[in-house]
């Protein structure tokens, strides 16, 4: 385990962090850097934890530094944070967590910074027990999230608030969609027993399956032929809310990556027109689409406007509008620090404008499934209540599903009410007509 594993985390946290990079964006760049599949692991690991607990790693280091570092400094910061880390939540033995940890600012040709690590990463040692129960008073340290959406958890779930943020910091399971053009659920659970794969099958959705262990997708038996997508079992609940019947025409909003876009053609043959904002990203849909040998129509438009409509409404539409993401976190820690609270009024207009836009296109009779990966009210139930109040003809379906919060608008899963979800709002509209 090299301190050049340790240099291209820190690197990975920088782009992050200092930079606004997503965090599958900055791995895609320095992973392939290392040769070694376990020093891989190491740096995903490693960039995934601080991501996760960083709050926490900063409220343990505030007592050991007597005065902050400079801005220029800031990598040697977040080095502290990896180094803490690395003696607070793995197993590496402390003399190497501070040796690699120290060899990084050499790395980094800060050499002056060497003996300060080096004293901040003993001290740690030294003085946990009293470090870590201090941190532990503190909400934001306690639960790692910035103190602003402490708060707007707490305001808009008060009595979930606490289990919902302890969720995003779990490690989320790798769950698998059967492809039901190809296989069923039994059969495809049969192969994996035989790949001496282990999983079980959803408890939620009828074509999911729950791996025990994440492994890399080329190992899953016919994944290049299209038996199975990956696909969480949230996500699953969209084709399973909309129901797609034989002959309707369907509007898929926002579609790529395209996981929900496969789903729906594999519940029904539908004429399905799969629209997004990205040309590259429609690209993809198109891919998955290929892959899972399912057919649809891409088209590259803004769902809030209607230039690309060819003027023919919908039976059924899939609005799986932006959103904050703030149910995903933990699968995508670095939302966390990416997303202001201003965000989430931002979203809140534009989800409006595309649920006024796409109504217009829906026909008399049929029906609008609205959803999002966001936990905040006012992209969810607020967004929908308010929608309803100025449109005389919608009218919201209940939903007879076994999981999630009825909010009166719609349906919320929570992170935290079961390992297998992540956080999700669907709200099932109807067209009266």
């Amino acid at each position: 385990m090299s301190h050049m594993t340790r240099h291209l985390t820190l690197e990975v946290l920088l782009a992050v962090l200092e930079q606004g990079q997503s965090l599958d964006k900055a791995l895609a760049m320095y992973l392939p850097k290392l040769e070694d599949v376990r020093e891989q692991r190491l740096l995903q690991a490693l960039s995934y934890g601080v991501l996760r607990r960083l709050p926490f790693l900063k409220a343990l280091l505030k007592p050991l530094l007597k005065k902050p570092l400079k801005a220029k400094d800031q990598d040697m910061y977040y080095l502290l944070c990896l180094g803490v880390y690395q003696h607070l939540e793995t197993r590496i033995p402390a003399h190497a967590a501070t040796a690699t940890t120290v060899e990084v600012a050499r790395l980094r040709k800060k050499a002056w910074a060497t003996g300060l690590i080096n004293a901040i990463l003993r001290n740690f040692v030294r003085q946990k027990d009293s470090l870590l129960a201090e941190a532990e008073k503190q909400d934001s340290a306690r639960f790692a999230h910035p103190p602003w959406w402490l708060k707007q958890t707490q305001k808009d779930w008060a009595e979930h608030w606490q289990q919902l943020l302890d969720g995003n910091n779990e490690h989320p399971p790798l769950s698998l969609r059967v492809n039901a053009l190809q296989t069923d659920r039994d059969s495809y659970l049969a192969a994996l027993e035989q790949a001496e794969i282990a999983a079980k099958a959803s408890a939620y959705s009828p074509d999911g399956i729950v791996l025990d262990k994440p492994v890399d997708v080329l190992r899953l038996p016919d994944f290049a032929q299209g038996a199975v997508a990956v696909q969480d079992s949230s996500t699953q609940f969209a084709a399973q809310l909309l129901k797609p019947q034989v002959g309707e025409r369907v509007l898929d909003a926002c579609a790529a990556p395209g996981g929900k876009t496969a789903h729906l053609l594999a519940q029904a043959k539908i004429d399905l027109l799969a629209l997004d904002i990205s040309e590259q990203r429609l690209a993809q849909v198109e891919e998955n689409c290929q892959r899972l040998q399912c057919e649809c129509q891409t088209q590259v438009g803004d769902a809030s406007t209607d230039t690309w409509w060819d003027g023919k409404p919908f039976d059924a539409i899939l609005a799986d509008v932006p959103c904050s993401a703030s149910g995903v976190v933990r699968r995508h820690p670095d939302i966390k620090y990416r997303r202001r609270i201003n965000d989430i009024a931002q979203f809140a207009e534009q989800q409006g404008q595309i649920l006024e836009n796409l109504w217009q296109m829906l026909k008399p009779g049929g029906r609008l499934l609205y959803s999002t990966c966001s936990i905040f009210a006012a992209e969810n139930q607020q967004q929908i209540q308010q929608f309803l109040a100025k449109q005389a003809d919608a009218e919201l379906v209940s939903l007879d599903v076994n999981w999630g919060i009825d909010t009166d608008f719609g349906r919320q899963i929570l992170p935290g009410e079961s390992l297998e979800l992540d956080g999700f709002f669907y709200s099932l509209l109807h067209k009266q007509g």
